[in-house]
C-alpha cells in the first residue's frame, strides 16, 4: 500500500496521460509491423540497462508491434578466448576467425548471451525464442574477405579471415511463425554455409539482412554514442544515403560509424522502411525515439 508521500501527483498522471496519447498514433500506425533492433555494446553488460531492455521489448510485443532481436558479442567472445588460452590474430584490426575461435563464438553467441536474453525477456512478460541463423534455415552464409592496403606499396592486398561471414540470403519463415505464435525471436549472428561450414557474422550487419528481409518499418542499431553528430557536436536527426556519402567525405562520419551507416543504408534501400542510430546506454532511447515527437538518435530513410 503506498502512503500518500508515495502516491503520484495529478501533474504526473497528467504527465503520464499524456505520453500515452501521443503514443497512440505511432501504435495505430505500426500495429503488425517489425521492428528489428541490435542489441549491444554498453547495454549488455549492465543488468539495469538489460532489464530495461527487455521491458521495451516487451512492451512493443504488447502493443502490437513484433520486435526481433539480434544480439552482439564480440567483448564477450574475446574474453572468453583469453580464458581459454586461445589466442586471436589480427590483421589491420580485423580478428581471423579460425576454426576454433569460430567455435568459441558460436558457444559465446548462441548458447550463453542469447538464452541469457531469453531469461531476461521471459522475468519482463514475455515470450522468448532464442536462435541462431541456423535454425530453420533462417540465414544462409557466404565467407568475407577484406582487403589491406601493403604499407610499403600501398598495393591493395585480400587477406583471408577464416570463418567470417555475411548474410547471402535470409527466410524469414521461422521468424513469421513464432511472431504469429506471440514469442519474440532473439536471433544470434551465427549461420552455416552453403559448404556446411559456421560462420560469424558481424551483429549490425545480420539485423540490417533481417530488416530488409523482413521489410520491417524500423531497424535499431543500439550504440554507446547518441548518434551521428556533425563537427560541431550537435545531433544530426535525419539523414538520406547521399547525406551520409558526403559527411564520410569530408571526414565528418569516421571510423565505426562507417560500417553502421552503411548497414543502415544497404537495409533502406533494401525494403527497411528506415533506420535509427541511437544510444543503448540511455533509459528507454527506443521508446522516445519511435513513440514520442523528441526522438532520441539518427533516423536514416531513403528518401
Amino acid at each position: 500500500m503506498l502512503d500518500e508521500k508515495q502516491m503520484p501527483s495529478e501533474k504526473q498522471i497528467l504527465a503520464k496521460a499524456e505520453t500515452l496519447i501521443e503514443a497512440l498514433p505511432y501504435f495505430q500506425r505500426y500495429a503488425g509491423r517489425s521492428f528489428v533492433v541490435k542489441y549491444g555494446g554498453h547495454a549488455m553488460g549492465d543488468p539495469k540497462a538489460a532489464q530495461d531492455f527487455a521491458e521495451d521489448i516487451v512492451l512493443l510485443k504488447a502493443v502490437g508491434i513484433n520486435p526481433v532481436v539480434v544480439h552482439g558479442g564480440g567483448p564477450q567472445i574475446g574474453a572468453m578466448l583469453k580464458k581459454l588460452g586461445v589466442e586471436s590474430k589480427f590483421i589491420d584490426g580485423l580478428r581471423v576467425t579460425d576454426k576454433a575461435t569460430a567455435e568459441v563464438a558460436e558457444m559465446v553467441l548462441s548458447g550463453g548471451i542469447n538464452k541469457e536474453l531469453v531469461s531476461w525477456i521471459s522475468k519482463a512478460g514475455g515470450k522468448g525464442l532464442g536462435i541462431s541463423g541456423k535454425d530453420g534455415g533462417l540465414v544462409t552464409a557466404r565467407k568475407v574477405s577484406r582487403t589491406v592496403k601493403d604499407p610499403d606499396s600501398q598495393i591493395e592486398q585480400v587477406v583471408d579471415l577464416g570463418f567470417v561471414g555475411e548474410p547471402a540470403s535470409v527466410d524469414t519463415a521461422i521468424l513469421e511463425t513464432a511472431t504469429r505464435s506471440g514469442m519474440i525471436p532473439i536471433i544470434a549472428p551465427i549461420a552455416a554455409g552453403e559448404d556446411g561450414h559456421t560462420y560469424n557474422i558481424n551483429a549490425d550487419t545480420m539485423a540490417g539482412a533481417v530488416a530488409a528481409a523482413l521489410g520491417a518499418a524500423r531497424l535499431f542499431l543500439l550504440t554507446d554514442v547518441s548518434g551521428v553528430l556533425n563537427k560541431d557536436g550537435k545531433l544530426l536527426t535525419d539523414l538520406r544515403p547521399a547525406d551520409i556519402a558526403a559527411l564520410q567525405e569530408d571526414g565528418t562520419i569516421s571510423g565505426g560509424m562507417i560500417p553502421k551507416l552503411q548497414t543502415c543504408v544497404t537495409a533502406v534501400e533494401s525494403g527497411c522502411e528506415a533506420a535509427v542510430v541511437l544510444d543503448g546506454r540511455v533509459p528507454h532511447a527506443m521508446l522516445l525515439e519511435f513513440f514520442t515527437s523528441r526522438g532520441a538518435g539518427t533516423l536514416v530513410s531513403a528518401t
